[in-house]
C-alpha cells in the first residue's frame, strides 16, 4: 500500500513544475523582457494615441450624463493612475535595454578602431570623478582641435586633410 494514488502524483509532479517555472528567474526575465518590448512597440504607434484620446473623449462626453460624480472622476483617475505606474515600469525596462545595447555597440566600435583609446571602453560603469576627469581631458583635446583647425583656415589650407 506504499503506492501513491496516480491523481496526487500528477499533482505533486506539477506543483514541482510550477516552483521550478517560479524559481527559474532566466525564464520570467525573458518573459518580460519579451512582454516590455511587445508593449513598447505596441503603445509608441499613433493608433494606440488615437485610443487613448477615444478613452479620453467618451470619458469626457459621458460627464454629464454622470453628473460630473465623484465615482466619473475616480474612473479616469484610477485607470490613468494604473497605466502610469505599469508604464514606468516598461519604459524604464526598456529603455535600459536599449541603452546597454547602445553602449556594446560603442564598445565594440572604439574596440575595433586602432588609435582608439580602449580605456574609454565601459565608461558608463565608472564613478562620477573618474568621469568628469575623462570629461576634461577630451573637452581640452577638442579645444586644441579647434584652435588648430581655426589657424588652418586662417592660412588658407584645406580643412580636414592630415
Amino acid at each position: 500500500m506504499n503506492e501513491k494514488n496516480p491523481l496526487l502524483q500528477a499533482l505533486e509532479k506539477s506543483v514541482c513544475w510550477i516552483v521550478s517555472q517560479i524559481k527559474n528567474t532566466a525564464h520570467w526575465n525573458a518573459r518580460f523582457d519579451h512582454f516590455a518590448r511587445f508593449s513598447a512597440k505596441l503603445t509608441g504607434r499613433p493608433l494606440a494615441f488615437n485610443i487613448a484620446m477615444l478613452i479620453i473623449f467618451t470619458w469626457v462626453i459621458t460627464g454629464p450624463l454622470f453628473g460630473f460624480s465623484d465615482t466619473w472622476q475616480l474612473i479616469i483617475n484610477t485607470a490613468t493612475t494604473i497605466v502610469t505606474f505599469l508604464m514606468v515600469f516598461l519604459i524604464q525596462h526598456t529603455q535600459s535595454r536599449d541603452t546597454e545595447a547602445l553602449q556594446v555597440k560603442l564598445d565594440e566600435l572604439i574596440r575595433a578602431v586602432e588609435r582608439a583609446d580602449n580605456t574609454l571602453l565601459d565608461l558608463e560603469e565608472i564613478e562620477e570623478e573618474e568621469l568628469a576627469l575623462l570629461r576634461r581631458k577630451y573637452v581640452g583635446l577638442a579645444r586644441v582641435a579647434r584652435e588648430e583647425q581655426a589657424k588652418t583656415s586662417s592660412t588658407g589650407e584645406i580643412q580636414g586633410a592630415e
